[in-house]
């Protein structure tokens, strides 16, 4: 084999393994979740404004988010194998927390909130 051929094989084993590698990145694109829902109030109107809360309870670490006009949050990009909790808070009042298990098969998850805000 020649020197120009074994470029060229050299270059056709780096594209295959370049391939290779995008093929395993968007596999695991395909295995992440999202989790997104509303923040209601106790009368089920939508709360602009709040910050949601996502834990990763294995890692620990906190991702947070605000809720648009109508009361929106979503978070993506999520570890399968993690399971997580979830809150939101506005001007000093709490929703439940909620959790997110590895072991809930679903690509996206519907989580909706509710703080019971005091009236001013």
């Amino acid at each position: 084999m020649n020197k120009v051929q074994r470029i060229y094989c050299l270059l056709a084993a780096l594209l295959l393994f370049a391939a290779a590698g995008a093929a395993q990145d968007k596999k695991r694109e395909a295995q992440l979740r999202t989790v997104k829902g509303i923040v209601l109030d106790k009368s089920e109107n939508p709360v602009s404004g709040s910050v949601v809360f996502l834990k990763n309870m294995r890692t620990n670490s906190v991702r947070s988010s605000y809720t648009d006009d109508s009361g929106s949050y979503r978070f993506s990009g999520l570890d399968p194998n993690a399971d997580y909790e979830v809150h939101a808070e506005k001007d000093g009042e709490k929703s439940a927390t909620r959790t997110v298990s590895s072991f809930d098969s679903r690509k996206e998850i519907d989580l909706n909130l509710k703080i019971d805000r005091k009236k001013s």
